[in-house]
């Protein structure tokens, strides 16, 4: 039995309850079978249940999986028995509760899973400068005490900075705690990526126009209900944006909105909402968006037949035609005329679409009736269209077709990105959360290399510094952090093939994930139930607040007790980076959550704070009054503003320019929605590749064109499938891929058409082999109806796995496959690969729900 038993602060043992771990033999690694595990908490904070069971608590469901929900767990004399979800108030549309998904609902199987990493350890063949490299993700691991390895890394921190400078050092992920560490010693070269939004990264802000996050482009949920057709190009929130979002849509869809989606593949939200189903190829939606365009001008008749909205494009817009050009470009280089083929000869005729995009000229036709012949047209798209390696001109064409109809500025109109936490639902905040008063730390080092070119740029030597010129580097210590980078990046072979280059990585991990699989140490990282607390918004009208549910188990700690370590074998005072405790730090956040007033401008703060709740907490504060005490905050997990229609809180995405664009210009260089940019034109030049002022269509980095051997005879190549990696309810990106119970819910296939099946006499459950230029993997196949021919469905995230004997990977890692080629501004292009798939020979693929888990034993 571990030497656990004897730690205090690690197990508590309780004889009434037993935690349901993956299985009775991963528990007996553990804790005995007979016992539970105690979940630390103070007594005070929490919900009695009804019958005297135990006390709810607020936990973390802290991933990143495009919602904030609610995640309530019932704890009974100290052990974590059962998790529920929103039932807060009673549910309504107006005031519906933010209930949680499978995912949440497992979270305590992530959390007590028995792949926890217990303790820190070191690769068995590592030695200081690396050792037997190439072992990195096969070698053993061998026990450390924190102080070894904590010493291991100071020293060869000191060791590589002293000879080869910071900028060896290459920090990934989002905690700030390890970032400002590396910081204060002197700096790191950061890397950087476009990450979920693809290519409406960096270039909605020259545009004016809102990229789904940062600046809002579409309206609020309650005037959702006045669109009379609902356009989902690209969006799947039934699997893509849990909480309420399909709940509102379907609101609106009650109200008596029509639906189409526009995706490679019938999604659950098409079914849910009764949509029209338009099957598109990946990477071709600006062909069909120019075809849609096209027929709006050859068949717009401002009087019997109005379908471009022409005192629109005059009032609001600059580029669309030769009338509306800026100053000094060429009259010639407008949208309309561009369209029309007018200077290249190539109308972008449904015809010369449907060639493209794979939609029928008829369809194409009947689609652009129904938008242009609409009055309010909510046209959406998520991220996902544009994650693909040079998607600019689809960004621009998407919401150039908006403009051009209109949908943009009024009651019902809306034309933008609807995802994240912030699908069908966007607005100023009606609720923020106050800031953890940590000190800001900068970086001295101004490295930054995009993710298309950061194993390039370890593997070679140089990467283009954004916006400037070619740099020279020379990255020999990899710090991965919060993220799993190796994992979610585009192609993972010349990533692993970076980390066997490098002198040493180390890794925060709270299992063995492929960041920490290959590397030299791995540090155990506490979870969020781990942690002190936080405050998390979710959508614009709720708040949450989650509280410790446990101490850290085993050894692990949480990453600012890493940072304040490793700090101090470093020889700086933690103090100066971390002056504040993560208490301190939570009750900050409490106390500067702000709430706003009935009259839709004004914000109070959300929480009453008495010198008693001070000194309760053992934090420096200054009492204050707020719309709740803090106490009720606490214990309930969330605060949610009620809404209605015809409230202060309604929001409609550019109403004020719209209604005076002289007093409220967008944020482009003229003040109006720049159909034509010459901003995004001369941002490319200093990029990876020129994009053109105005929408046009490029043949795409792996796109269907690549598809072929000879594009204008229509031959196949070698690798004649299109793959998308759809996000899977299975795991929020990587995370939860290691947990069981959602393995064996969703066991993680490659979607095929029954057609393309049918053509290699594939049935369902048969073990596929895909493959292209990069790698191999085996999956099960899911032969289905709902996906187009000529494209596969690879869900998104799952742990790559190799067979270091045949190098052919078994867990079907998506990113595989995605070529690493920056084009354009540099975005990410995670729904950019091509590929090869056949009846696999061999023997046949276990369902992974049985694989043995990465449990670590010493």
């Amino acid at each position: 039995m571990l030497d656990i038993m004897s730690k205090i602060n690690e197990f508590k043992m309780s004889r009434r309850a037993f935690i349901g771990w993956t299985s009775a033999i991963a528990v007996t690694t553990a804790i005995p079978v007979s016992r539970g595990l105690v979940a630390k908490a103070e007594n005070n904070i929490g919900i009695a249940e009804t019958d005297g069971e135990g006390i709810w608590k607020t936990a973390a469901c802290w991933h990143n999986c495009g919602s904030r929900c609610l995640n309530k767990v019932l704890i009974k004399d100290g052990v974590v028995i059962r998790q529920k979800t929103d039932d807060t108030h009673k549910d309504s549309p107006d005031f519906p509760q933010q209930r949680g998904c499978l995912r949440g609902r497992s979270q305590r199987h992530q959390v007590f899973n028995a792949d926890r990493l217990k303790y820190p350890m070191r690769r068995k063949n590592w030695k200081p400068g690396g050792g037997k490299k190439e072992l990195r993700g096969r070698d053993q691991w061998v026990r450390l005490s924190w102080d070894e390895a904590l010493d291991i890394v100071a020293t060869e921190t000191k060791r590589i900075i002293g000879k080869y400078g910071n900028e060896s050092i290459m920090v990934t992920g989002g905690d700030a705690n390890i970032r400002n560490a590396m910081s204060a010693i002197g700096g790191f070269s950061a890397c950087y990526g476009s990450s979920s939004w693809g290519a409406w990264r960096w270039i909605w802000e020259n545009m004016g126009i809102g990229e789904g996050l940062i600046v809002n482009g579409i309206n609020d949920r309650i005037d959702l209900r006045n669109s009379q057709l609902i356009v989902l190009w690209g969006a799947n929130p039934a699997w893509s944006t849990m909480g309420s979002v399909t709940y509102n849509y379907l609101q609106a869809k009650k109200a008596g909105a029509r639906f189409i989606t526009i995706d490679p593949i019938y999604t659950d939200s098409a079914h849910v909402f009764d949509a029209d189903w338009i099957p598109v190829r990946p990477g071709t939606d600006d062909a069909l968006a120019f075809g849609i365009m096209y027929t709006l001008l050859d068949e717009d008749d401002p009087a019997a037949n109005p379908l471009v909205k022409w005192d629109f494009l005059d009032k609001y817009t600059i580029g669309f035609d030769e009338a509306h050009m800026p100053e000094g470009a060429d009259p010639k280089d407008n949208l309309k005329d561009y369209i029309l083929g007018t200077y290249d000869n190539q109308p972008k005729t449904p015809e010369w679409a449907s060639e493209i995009c794979g939609v029928e000229p008829t369809k194409i036709r009947e689609l652009a009736r129904e938008i242009g012949g609409t009055e309010r047209v909510a046209l959406l798209t998520a991220w996902a269209p544009a994650r693909i390696a040079n998607g600019e001109g689809w960004v621009q064409a998407f919401s150039a077709l908006g403009m051009m109809t209109g949908q943009m500025g009024g009651s019902g109109k809306m034309t933008g990105v609807s995802c994240w936490e912030y699908a069908g639902n966007m607005g100023p905040f009606l609720l923020t959360a106050g800031g953890k008063g940590l000190p800001s730390i900068t970086n001295p080092i101004d490295n930054l290399i995009n993710e298309n070119e950061m194993w390039d740029a370890v593997l070679n030597g140089k990467f283009l510094q954004r916006y400037e010129k070619e740099r020279n580097v020379n990255i020999q210590f990899i710090y991965h952090n919060y993220e799993n980078h190796l994992q979610t990046r585009s192609n993972i072979a010349k990533g692993i093939k970076a980390h066997h280059k490098v002198e040493f990585v180390v890794t925060n991990a709270y299992a063995l994930t492929t960041n920490a699989k290959y590397s030299d140490i791995v540090l155990p990282v506490a979870t969020q139930w781990e942690t002190a607390g936080a405050v998390k918004g979710g959508n614009r009208e709720i708040l949450i607040n989650w509280s410790k549910i446990i101490e850290p188990l085993y050894e692990s700690k949480t990453d600012q007790e890493i940072a304040e370590a490793l700090l101090k074998k470093l020889g700086k005072d933690p103090k100066e980076v971390f002056p504040i405790t993560a208490e301190q730090q939570y009750f900050n956040q409490l106390a500067g959550s702000m709430v706003m007033k009935e009259n839709g401008v004004d914000y109070e703060p959300l929480c009453t704070i008495t010198a008693q709740d001070i000194k309760e907490w053992g934090v420096e504060g200054t009492p204050q009054k707020g719309r709740i005490t803090l106490k009720e905050f606490v214990d309930t997990g969330i605060y949610q503003v009620p809404r209605k229609a015809g409230d202060n809180f309604g929001f409609i995405a550019y109403k004020d320019f719209i209604d005076d664009p002289e007093a409220n210009p967008v944020s482009s260089e003229s003040g109006k929605f720049e159909i034509y940019c010459k901003a995004i034109n001369e941002l490319s030049k200093t990029a990876y590749s020129e994009i053109a002022p105005i929408p046009k269509y490029e043949v795409k980095v792996h796109g269907y064109e690549a598809t072929f051997e000879d594009w204008e005879s229509r031959k196949k190549g070698k690798y004649p499938y299109q793959m998308i990696n759809p996000h899977y309810l299975r795991r929020s990106h990587s995370t939860l891929d290691n947990v069981p119970q959602l393995r064996e819910a969703w066991p993680n296939p490659v979607y095929i058409s029954r057609k393309d099946a049918d053509e290699k006499g594939i049935k369902d459950g048969d073990t596929v082999l895909l493959s292209n230029e990069y790698a191999k993997s085996l999956r099960p196949a899911a032969v289905v109806e709902t996906i187009m021919p000529g494209v596969i469905g690879l869900p998104h995230g799952a742990w790559v796995d190799i067979d270091e004997k045949t190098g052919i990977d078994r867990g079907g890692a998506d990113n595989l496959f995605v070529p690493h080629i920056p084009k354009g501004l540099g975005s990410s292009g995670f729904n950019t690969a091509r590929v090869n798939f056949e009846k696999w020979k061999g023997e046949p693929l276990e369902e992974d729900v049985k694989w043995e888990q990465r449990i670590i034993k010493f």
